[in-house]
């Protein structure tokens, strides 16, 4: 580079051109050349001070061009080259190569096609350096290798994944064993990275793993709905690296690294046979690796993180967050959704939309468009239905209200032997609720016709056997109540024996039969 302001400078302090080459380290040409340009056009010291040296050398020699970089073969298409290996995952600089030489068989060779094109990309390599606030960023992500955990009767070996957590000023580092990488294990490590800091970020930075992002995006990632509840009830936001951009979350990547190296590879030879047993060695080198020194710094990750994170961290919230995994489904046409091959009511009016549910380990909540709907006590029977009378139509209302005793209760109001009929139809059926609805029409008669008649037509049926609704109908139709009985009195059941039933009798769930012998 030329030293044209020293030359000058030093000139105007009346040095020789001998002694201003000794101290700029040039030639006394050339001195010679620089001060005689400078004197042609009038350029004296002092220098304004928006002046560099290029726009000094351009008024002293005018007269020179910009030297060009001299190129034996056209320049190729760096940026078209370069966003081609971008989209094409397969594509090769070595095929992009080939198809260059068919169209100019005599330009570059292979290894400066190669040459150039690096040394146009490293042009385009820039680090934005990240400065980082105190309690403003936690970055988090899983390790590359695994600690094996053993199963203690078979000796099984199971990878036990590394999750890692760093804090941006600080460089705080927390890690720990998990038997997997599912969602129950992402959001049970971020609780407790919480907790070990004592605090929460301001801003929480993930890799893009399923887990916790559902569709990765350049500009709008989708988060698991878990995923962001779980940063709701701690008051952070969640912004995920961008896709394929490691240096947004650079500080985990050297926390990993160092996990790796100082924590993994030290416990190589250690055989653990549970999380817990795994996780309280890696706390006993995770405290020695927070307490290392810095190599370049003063103090170490656990003085910083006392100086600058841990003072700027918001406050835990009161309760843990309750693990809730969430689910889509639709309101099925008997008002009920499937989860876990149980169902669960819903409002009818909902028949036929989508709702969501979120699942806890003891509660089942659904909610439409944001707003709660129904809560069940979560059941794990399969094909079995929990439902609240309040969400059933008022017609299924007034038909589930129906039971056995209250059928025989309602026919009793009657009269003796109308209770008695009832009670007979639904002993007659293999099952009560078969009779149901011959018990309705009788106590729906009971509306039509007087307690006297009722009651002679009861009597009449019971004598005759005839346990129906048809039958009494047509008694009651034909007036054969208005007819005297003959022969035998009809027999009446005496309530306190043994072999009777009642109506609590009824509505007791059914006993299994007892199993035919061969």
């Amino acid at each position: 580079m030329r030293k044209l302001k020293e030359v000058l400078r030093l000139d105007s302090l009346g040095l020789s051109q001998h002694q201003i080459a000794r101290s700029c380290s040039i030639s006394q040409s050339t001195v010679h050349e620089y001060v005689s340009a400078a004197r042609a056009v009038g350029v004296k010291w002092p220098l304004p001070e928006t002046w560099d040296d290029q726009q000094i050398g351009q008024m002293l020699f005018p007269q020179r061009p910009t030297p060009a970089v001299w190129r034996k073969h056209p320049e190729p298409d760096w940026t078209q080259i370069h966003q081609d290996l971008q989209t094409h995952k397969d594509l090769t600089l070595q095929l992009v190569w080939q198809e260059c030489r068919e169209n100019n068989p005599d330009g570059y060779a292979y290894s400066r096609f190669c040459d150039l094109y690096r040394h146009w990309l490293k042009k385009l390599d820039l680090v934005l350096r990240q400065e980082h606030r105190a309690g403003e960023k936690m970055f988090v992500d899983y390790a590359g290798a695994t600690i094996p955990i053993y199963d203690p009767e078979t000796e099984e070996r199971q990878p036990g994944a590394v999750f890692v957590a760093v804090l941006g000023a600080s460089n705080y580092t927390f890690a720990e064993v998990t038997l997997g990488q599912d969602l129950r294990h992402w959001i049970g490590s971020h609780i407790r990275a919480f907790e070990f800091f004592g605090g929460v970020t301001q801003i929480l930075v993930p890799d893009n793993c399923k887990t916790g992002v559902k569709h990765p995006c350049y500009y709008e990632p989708d988060l698991n709905p878990t995923y962001r509840e779980m940063g709701a009830h701690y008051g952070t936001a969640i912004i995920p690296a961008r896709p394929y951009r490691p240096k947004d979350k650079a500080k985990v990547e050297v926390g990993v690294q160092v996990v790796q190296r100082w924590i993994v590879a030290a416990l190589r030879k250690r055989k653990f046979f549970s999380p817990d047993e795994a996780n309280q060695a890696v706390a006993e080198l995770l405290t020695r690796l927070n307490q290392r020194r810095f190599h370049k710094l003063e103090g170490n990750r656990a003085t910083l993180f006392a100086q600058l994170d841990r003072p700027a961290l918001k406050p835990l919230p009161a309760t843990r967050y309750e693990f809730g995994q969430w689910k889509t489904a639709r309101v099925n046409i008997d008002y009920h959704i499937e989860i876990e091959r149980h169902f669960y009511s819903v409002p009818y009016a909902l028949v036929h939309q989508e709702v969501e549910a979120r699942l806890t380990a003891e509660t089942v909540e659904i909610l439409h468009r944001g707003i709660r709907v129904a809560s069940h006590v979560r059941s794990y029977e399969p094909a079995r239905a929990t439902t609240i009378i309040e969400h059933m139509p008022k017609a299924h209302q007034k038909h589930v209200g129906w039971t056995p005793s209250r059928l025989i209760e309602e026919a009793q109001q009657t009269g003796p032997y109308t209770g008695q009929l009832v009670e007979a139809i639904l002993a007659a059926r293999r099952h009560p609720e078969m009779g149901y609805r011959s018990c309705l029409g009788i106590v729906r008669l009971a509306k039509a016709y007087p307690a006297e008649r009722m009651e002679a037509a009861a009597q009449r049926a019971l004598r005759a056997r005839a346990y129906s609704f048809q039958s009494m109908d047509s008694i009651l139709k034909n007036q054969l109540d208005r007819l005297p009985l003959t022969g035998d009195a009809p027999v009446q059941p005496a309530v306190e024996h043994d072999n009777i039933r009642g109506a609590d009798y009824f509505d007791s769930p059914p006993e299994t039969d007892p199993p035919v012998n061969p």
